[in-house]
C-alpha cells in the first residue's frame, strides 16, 4: 500500500532540516513527500529543494495546501503532518498493516516540552480524541486517498478544517483508527501564549465550533491568542 506524505508549509525553513532527517529514518520509505508552501517569506521553499523534497505552491491555508497537495500524488494512502512534528520510523509500516476495513485515523501526539504539564496536556488530548472520534493536525492524520476524494478533500476554512473533515467521516460512521505510537510536536504556541490560557483558548473554540459558530469568525479570535 502506497503512501504519500504531505506538509503545509508557510515560514518552516527552521523546522525543514529536521523533518527532512526524519524522513530518512522512516521504514518503509513513502511513495511521495510534498511540501506545499504558501508564500513563505523566510528559506523554506529553498530548504525543502535543497533537501530533495518536491515543492508545490498554493494559496495560504492549510485546508488549500493539503488538497493541492494530495492532488499531486497518486498513492493508496495519504498522510497529512505538519512541518513542526516528528513521525515515529515505523509510523508508514503501521499504516500498511491495517486491515482493509480501517478508512482513516491518527496517532497518538507528544508536545515536545519536558515540564508535567504537558504529559497532562497530550494524554487529555488523546483521550478526548479515542472519545469523540476527532482527530487534530497534530496528530498526522492518514486517510485512503479514494475516501478522502469522495467526500472532497477538506472543506475550505481558515480554521477547523481538521474538524471538519472528522465530522464527514463521522457522519458516515468510519470510525477512526487511533494508533498509540507518537507523533511528537512543537509546544511552541503554548509556550507563547501560555498554557492555561491556550488550553482555554482550545477548548472554547471547540465548543463555540461545535455550537455553529463559522470558522471565519473563529479564526480572526485564535490569531490573536
Amino acid at each position: 500500500m502506497s503512501i504519500a506524505i504531505i506538509i503545509p508549509v508557510l515560514n518552516e525553513a527552521a523546522n525543514l532540516p529536521r523533518f527532512a532527517t526524519d524522513l530518512q529514518q522512516l521504514h518503509p520509505a513513502p511513495q511521495a513527500v510534498i511540501v506545499v508552501d504558501a508564500g513563505s517569506q523566510d528559506d523554506s521553499v529553498m530548504l525543502a529543494q535543497a533537501l530533495g523534497l518536491q515543492v508545490v505552491v498554493s494559496a495560504r491555508g492549510r485546508a488549500v495546501q493539503m488538497n493541492a497537495g494530495a492532488q499531486h500524488t497518486q498513492t493508496d494512502w495519504l498522510l497529512f503532518v505538519h512541518a513542526d512534528s516528528r513521525l515515529p520510523p515505523d509510523a508508514l509500516a503501521q499504516i500498511q498493516q491495517l486491515p482493509a476495513t480501517a478508512h482513516w485515523g491518527r496517532f497518538d501526539v507528544r508536545l515536545d516540552a519536558a515540564q508535567p504539564i504537558y504529559r497532562l496536556i497530550e494524554s487529555l488530548i488523546n483521550l478526548r480524541s479515542r472519545y469523540s472520534k476527532i482527530a487534530t493536525g497534530d496528530q498526522a492524520i492518514f486517510i485512503r486517498r479514494r475516501l478522502f476524494e469522495q467526500i472532497g478533500g477538506y472543506r475550505i476554512q481558515p480554521l477547523m478544517e481538521d474538524v471538519e473533515l472528522c465530522k464527514q467521516l463521522k457522519r458516515q460512521q468510519l470510525a477512526p483508527v487511533c494508533l498509540r505510537s507518537i507523533v511528537t510536536t512543537s509546544a511552541r504556541r503554548w509556550q507563547h501564549y501560555g498554557v492555561w490560557r491556550t488550553i482555554w483558548l482550545m477548548w472554547r473554540l471547540r465548543f463555540l465550533y461545535s455550537c455553529g459558530v463559522s470558522a471565519e469568525r473563529l479564526a480572526a479570535q485564535y490569531r490573536q491568542g
